[in-house]
Order: C-alpha cells, then structure tokens, then sequence
C-alpha cells in the first residue's frame, strides 16, 4: 500500500516513470524518500484514525499552523483542532473516504490559544500500521479568506453607497423648491460630519443657506464672507475640484487660506474644528455656491469622501440651478398673471366705466329732450355699472387664490357670467347643482375651461346667448357650456392649431376630466366636461 501511494506521488508530482523508480529502487529508500516528503512539505500532512480520528502522525508544517509541537499533536483526536461551528460538516467524512471518495471542504480551526484560523482540506483514504486512516493535506487560507471577506464588505459598502446616491439623486431630482437642509441631510447619510454649510455665490460673495451644528452657531447664521478677487474665488473653486485639510490649525498653505478666509463672523464655523473638506457646486463652468464640511477630529475625511461629496454636490448643483430657475419662472408667471389681470381691466372694466361715465354726463339734457331714451340709458348705465362690478368681484376672486378654492364652483360660474354679461351685454343662464366638495385642483381647472370658453364666445361666436350648466353629485360632475353662436363650422373639433382649445384640453386632463368640444352646423358651439371622483 505504501509503494502504491509513493508511486502515485512520484508520477503525478516528480514526473519519473514509476515502473523506473520502483526497478531502481530499494524499499527502504522509497520509505525515506516519502518520508522526506512528508516532513518538507509546505502544507500541512496530518494521518488521523478514522474510528476515532486520534491523530497518528503529522508533519511540522501542520504543528506549526496550529502552534502545537509535534509531540503535543500527536494523540490528540482532529475534533480538538476543528471549531465547533465547522465539526457538523465533518459527519459525513469517514463515509466520503472509505467510499474511495475525496472530501474537501474550507473549514473553521482552533489554535492552541484559541484564536480562528480558516483551513483547506483535501483527505482521502489511507492505510497506516494496518488500520483504516485517513491522509489529509492541509493549508492555512486565513489571509485568502479575510482578503475574500474585506472585498466582499467593500462590494457591499460601494453597493449600499450607490443605492443611497440613487436615492439622494432621485431626492433632490424631484423637488423644484430649494431644501438647504435637505441636501445637508443627505450628505450626512455617506459622510460623517460634526459640521457642514451649504453656501451660495451671489456676485462676489458667498452666502450660507444652511448650517447643520449645534444651535449656537445656527441662530448666528446666515454668514456673509466676501471673496476679495480672482485669486481668492480660483483658490476657493480649485477647478472644480475638491479641497481637504487634515489640521486646519496647521500652516499648510490651504489651512492658512481657510482661516484668512473666515474672518469676523464667519469665524465661528471653524470653532472646534480640526478636519475640513470644501466641494465646489458647479453647473458647467458656472459655479452656484459650495458645501463645507468639518469634523472636530484631524484627518477624517479621505479621497473616498471626497468622490462621494463630489457626486452629491454635483446634484446638489443641479438642485440649485433648478431652484432658481423655478423661482425665475414663477416670477414670470407672476408678471405675467398681472398682465393679465390688468389688461382685463382694461379691456372690461376700464371701458365699461368710461361708458357708464359717458351715459352719465349727456343724461341730464338727454332727459330734458327724450325722456323715453334717458329711460334706456338709465337702464344701460345699470348694466354697465353692475357688469363692471361683476367683473372687479371676478378680478378679485383671481388676486385671493383661496376664493378660487373655497367658494362652491356654482356661484364662481355665476360670477364669471355675470362679469361676462357686463363686458359683452351677451346674457348667460346659469342653472347649478351643486352638492359636495371638488378637490381644489378640480374645481380651478374647471374655472379656467369656463372662464376659457367664454372668452372664445366673446371673441369669436357673435352669439345673443349663452348656457352654463352644472350638475355634481355623488361624486360624479357635468359641465355644460353653449351658445347659440355662428360655431367653428364643423361638427367635432381637435386643439391643433387653436390655442385656447389645446389649454382648456390640457386642464381637463390634468385633473382626470374628460373634455368634449363640439359645433353642429349653425348651432353654435358645446363644451362638455365629465368627471368623476376616483375610488380610494
């Protein structure tokens, strides 16, 4: 038995024909030739009884690997060299190897002073002194296997770093109003920080937005630090790149800018601090601002930090520019609102007082010479005084946005028939039922489309009369406005190309309504709103 596993040694490990070795060699050389082997080989060689797995024989390197001699080894059963949470594994072995098969398996070890160590076996069946054995080479893999288990953590850290920069993007992507604090927030998830403050650029200054730190320092806040020329803003943006000091009470040449730089007021943010780390907000070549971040120990912030600032600060960029040009927009809207409004008044109220004050002055001597017409001028005078009182309570309810949403939706219809019927002598019936509330996006979108369609009849119908009406209940609303106008000249009608359309069509869908223009021939024109309140 021994010859064979010596030859199958030789064979596959020293390349010599075994039929040669064996013919040119004694057996006592082959004996000391195997057990030259077994005493210089690299790993561990241990024999082991299978019945009792008493250790029979082991080599230095196994001894050495567990920090026993091989005379303390030797006797001991294997079971004392396996941790238990690895020996449940090992039910199996004597079955595997006397089977003919071989068992491997990366198991857990102790050591004499107990300390882990993680093992590689191989083990295959053996005969020593006559008894069933098992042979098994072994090697220490501990440092493979924490190598393996520090890439896995650092797998698992960048991978849970990327989800919340996910989050963090999608975050801030869906806001449009500025959050300081909100970005503030986000960074401490990924970097650890006693201190940070998020800065804007207005002209030659930079301006805190928000500052996270105890409460002292908040209520200082905002600080104004002016940046005195092109030297100081391209030290402070560093190309876009970030900026960190280990010590910032060091002189180094950026903690020496940094405590030039926070001066007076300013010079409470760096109280208690050690560790600072500056990320420029930029979009394109424009910068918007920057983020400080300090810690009260020395060196804490790494490259790494630095990458992952960077990614937020780049959203964070975004986030900003998208705020202003949000607030940009709502500026415009504003004007424009006002525009309007005015240009309302002019075209409707303005021109109705100047009638009214027309009829008023010639009314006196109009009385004298007819007083039938000075009868109808009062009546017209009536009209337009209360047509442009209409329109004003109309032009108010628009100024006060909570009229829009907490007067019932039937009396703002006859509001704006009333102010419609001032403005164009048109007469309009207004027939409403309305029971229950309307989501208050609901019932303005539903304003907007009548206040739309009547404009278009004023403009473009050359109409004697119009219907409004409206019908909610039980969650459900209908929405009729007609006249009896010359119409468009086909019976259905698509928004492309008429503007007025297309917006009314755009309101309707937005609040989930379904919206019907239609203009039989000579007929006039129908608008048709259907909704209904969605099922909770």
């Amino acid at each position: 038995m021994k010859t064979a596993k010596i030859h199958r040694f030789l064979l596959i490990n020293q390349k010599i024909p075994a039929r040669e070795f064996i013919m040119n060699t004694n057996l006592s050389e082959i004996e000391q030739t195997y057990r030259n082997i077994f005493e210089a080989a690299s790993d561990g060689i241990i024999i082991t009884e299978l019945e009792t797995g008493k250790i029979l024989a082991a080599n230095p390197a196994i001894a050495e690997i567990h920090g026993y001699t091989r005379e303390a080894l030797t006797g001991l059963r294997m079971q004392r060299l396996i941790h238990a949470k690895s020996l449940p594994f090992f039910a199996a072995f004597a079955n595997v190897i006397q089977q003919g098969g071989l068992f491997e398996m990366l198991a857990q070890h102790v050591k004499w002073d107990d300390s882990i160590i993680s093992v590689e076996w191989h083990a295959s069946a053996f005969r020593y002194q006559d008894r069933p054995c098992a042979l098994a080479i072994l090697r220490d893999v501990s440092k493979r296997v924490q190598a393996e288990h520090q890439l896995q953590q650092r797998v698992g850290i960048r991978a849970k770093e990327q989800s919340i920069l996910l989050d963090i993007s999608q975050t801030l992507a869906s806001t449009l109003e500025l959050e300081p604090g909100l970005i503030l927030n986000q960074i401490k998830v990924l970097i650890p920080y006693t201190r940070a403050c998020l800065f804007s650029l207005e002209e030659s200054s930079l301006v805190t937005l928000a500052v996270h730190d105890n409460e002292q320092i908040e209520q200082v806040a905002p600080f104004r630090i002016q940046l005195n020329g092109d030297k100081t803003r391209n030290i402070l943006f560093n190309e876009h790149k970030s900026i960190r000091i280990a010590n910032i009470k060091s002189n180094e040449p950026s903690a020496l800018f940094l405590r030039s730089l926070l001066q007076g007021d300013s010079a409470a943010l760096l109280e208690g601090i050690l560790s600072w780390m500056w990320v420029p907000l930029a979009v394109k070549d424009r910068v918007v601002g920057g983020i400080g971040i300090a810690h009260t120990e020395q060196n804490v912030f790494t490259a790494h930090h630095a990458n992952l600032a960077m990614t937020i600060a780049n959203q964070a960029a975004v986030t900003l520019a998208n705020a202003e040009l949000y607030e940009h927009a709502q500026a415009l809207a504003a004007l424009q609102e006002r525009q309007r409004l005015a240009q309302n008044l002019h075209d409707a109220v303005n021109q109705s007082l100047f009638s009214a004050g027309l009829i008023a002055e010639v009314l006196p001597r109009l009385w004298e010479r007819d007083p039938a017409k000075a009868r109808q001028s009062l009546e017209d005078l009536r009209r337009l005084t209360r047509g442009a009182q209409a329109e004003m309570r109309a032009l108010l309810a628009e100024l006060l946005p909570t009229t829009l949403t907490d007067t019932e939706l039937g009396d703002l219809l006859i509001l704006l028939g009333n102010a419609f019927t001032g403005r164009t002598n048109i007469p309009v019936d207004v027939t409403a039922v309305d029971e229950g509330s309307l989501p208050a996006e609901t019932q303005v979108a539903l304003y907007r489309i009548c206040q739309e369609a009547l404009n278009n009849i004023a403009k473009h119908a050359k109409a004697s009369r119009v219907e409004i009406d409206l019908h909610h209940a039980s969650g459900e609303l209908k929405l009729l406005i007609r006249d009896n106008g010359r119409g468009f000249g086909t019976s259905t009608l698509t928004p492309s190309g008429h503007y007025g359309l297309a917006m009314m069509r755009e309101r309707a869908e937005a609040v989930g309504a379904e919206l019907t223009i239609t203009s039989p021939p000579g007929k006039g024109v129908e608008v048709k709103v259907g909704w209904a309140k969605k099922e909770s």
